[in-house]
C-alpha cells in the first residue's frame, strides 16, 4: 500500500479529525486574508489592516461550524451563510467569512443530490451576492461584490462534480462485484449440474450391475444343490457383471480426479469393530474413556456402522475440547430391537456446555449423518453437569429392505423359470 493510500485510509477512519484540520486551515486563511487590504492608488498594492472584533468572532464561529460539516451539512451551511451575511452587511472592510460558506456549500453538494444542491446553491448565491451588492462598495458590479457570486457557484459546481464522480465509481465497482458474483454463481450452478449428471451416471451404472449381480447370486444359491453347473454359470455372470461395474465406475470417477489428488485409501472404512482402538487413542491423550457394548452378533450396514463410529469419534473429540481437564467419558453401544443406540456421556464441568454454540460443525455433521439414515439424534447438557449425545440408528435401512424384497422376488421367479 502506497503512502497516499495509507493516508487516505487513515483519513477515512477519522473523519472528524480531518474536518477539524480543514476548519483550522480555513480559519487561518480567513484571518490572514482579513489582514491584507488592496489599495488601488497606483495599481494594485497590499497594505496591512486590522479586522474588527465582530469579523474575528464571525470567522471563528464559521470555522467551528465546519468541524461538523459531514454530520449536519445543511445546518453548517445555514450557520456559515448567516455569518457571511452578517459580515457582508456590517464589515467595512469585509473579512472573507464567505470562504466557510463556500466550503459548507461544497459539502452539501457532495453529500446530497443534485436537486438539493441546486436549491441550496441558488439560495446561498442569491442572498450573499445581493447583500454584497447592496451593502458593499460602489459600483454594485465591483469585483469584490461579484467574487462572492463566482466562489459560491464554483463551490456548488465542484461539489456536484465530486458527487457525480463518486457515484460513477461506486456504480462501476458494484457492477464489477455483481458480475463477479454472477460468474461465481454460474460456475457453482455448472458444477452442481455436472455433479448431478455424474451422480446419475454412477447410479445407472452401479444400479444396473448390482441388480444383475444380486439376481444371479440369488439364482446360484437357489440351484446350488440340484444343478451345480447352472450355479457355476450364474457365478460366472456375477463375476463378469461385477468386473464391468468396477471398470465403468473407475472410468467415471477417473474423470473427476486431478493429477495432484492423493491416492485413494486402500484400508477399509472404519466401523464399530475399531471402537476399542478409538477409545485407546483418547485414553493415550489423557481422556479416561469407558466402553460398554451390548450389540454382539449385530451386523449393521456399512453406512450405519460408519455413522456410529464417526458419531462416537466426534462426541469424544468434543469432550476432550470442551469438557475440561478432569472430564471422563462413557460410551455405550446397545442393540434395541431393530435399532442400534449409541450414547456418549461425560461429566465435564467446563463452561462450554454447548459445543455447537462455538461456531463448529461437529454436532451439525452428526445430525446430518443420522438424518441421512432415518435415525434420530439427541444432544444436550446433562442434569448435574456434563453433556450427552444419544443416537438411534436403524440396523436395516429402507433401501436394504426394498433391495432384499426385490432380490427375493427375482430369485424366486428365476428359480421357477429354471
Amino acid at each position: 500500500m502506497s503512502t497516499l493510500e495509507r493516508a487516505r485510509c487513515r483519513a477515512g477512519a477519522h473523519p472528524l479529525a480531518v474536518d477539524a484540520v480543514i476548519a483550522a486551515g480555513a480559519l487561518v486563511c480567513m484571518v490572514v486574508s482579513s489582514f491584507a487590504a488592496p489599495q488601488s492608488a497606483h495599481g494594485v498594492a497590499w497594505g496591512i489592516r486590522v479586522p474588527a472584533p465582530l469579523s474575528l468572532a464571525l470567522m471563528t464561529l464559521a470555522a467551528a461550524a465546519l468541524v461538523f460539516r459531514r454530520r449536519a451539512p445543511k445546518t453548517v451551511l445555514a450557520v456559515t451563510g448567516a455569518a457571511s451575511l452578517v459580515e457582508c452587511v456590517t464589515g467595512d472592510p469585509r473579512a472573507p467569512v464567505a470562504m466557510a460558506a463556500v466550503i459548507a456549500l461544497f459539502t452539501v453538494a457532495v453529500t446530497t443530490d443534485r436537486r438539493t444542491t441546486l436549491r441550496a446553491g441558488l439560495l446561498t448565491m442569491t442572498v450573499l451576492t445581493t447583500a454584497a451588492m447592496v451593502a458593499g462598495p460602489l459600483p454594485w458590479y465591483a469585483q469584490e461584490n461579484l467574487a462572492i457570486f463566482a466562489w459560491t457557484g464554483i463551490g456548488a459546481t465542484a461539489g456536484d462534480a465530486v458527487r457525480s464522480r463518486r457515484a460513477v465509481v461506486q456504480a462501476i465497482r458494484e457492477r464489477a462485484e455483481r458480475a463477479e458474483r454472477t460468474r461465481e454463481e454460474e460456475a457453482r450452478r455448472r458444477v452442481a449440474e455436472e455433479r448431478l449428471r455424474i451422480a446419475r451416471d454412477l447410479h445407472d451404472v452401479v444400479a444396473h450391475h448390482i441388480a444383475l449381480v444380486n439376481v444371479q447370486a440369488g439364482v446360484a444359491a437357489h440351484v446350488m444343490d440340484k444343478r451345480p453347473d447352472q450355479a457355476k454359470e450364474a457365478l460366472g455372470h456375477v463375476r463378469e457383471a461385477s468386473r464391468s461395474a468396477l471398470n465403468e465406475l473407475r472410468a467415471t470417477v477417473g474423470l473427476l480426479r486431478q493429477s495432484d489428488d492423493p491416492a485413494a485409501p486402500t484400508e477399509p472404512a472404519p466401523g464399530l469393530h475399531l471402537l476399542d482402538e478409538l477409545a485407546d487413542t483418547f485414553r493415550n491423550a489423557g481422556l479416561p474413556v469407558e466402553v460398554a457394548r451390548a450389540d454382539q452378533g449385530t451386523t449393521a450396514p456399512a453406512a450405519v456402522d460408519l455413522a456410529a463410529y464417526r458419531i462416537i469419534q466426534e462426541a469424544l473429540t468434543n469432550v476432550q475440547k470442551h469438557a475440561g481437564p478432569d472430564a471422563k467419558a462413557e460410551v455405550s453401544v446397545v442393540r434395541v430391537g431393530p435399532h442400534i443406540e449409541v450414547t456418549v456421556l461425560d461429566n465435564g464441568s467446563g463452561e462450554d456446555t454447548a459445543p455447537e454454540a462455538g461456531g463448529g460443525h461437529g454436532l451439525l455433521g452428526m445430525r446430518e449423518r443420522v438424518t441421512a439414515l432415518r435415525g434420530t439424534l439427541t444432544t444436550g447438557p446433562r442434569y448435574g453437569g456434563g453433556f450427552r449425545v444419544h443416537a438411534i440408528l436403524p440396523v436395516k435401512t429402507d433401501a436394504d429392505d426394498r433391495t432384499s424384497g426385490r432380490s427375493k422376488g427375482r430369485t424366486a421367479a428365476l428359480g421357477d423359470s429354471a
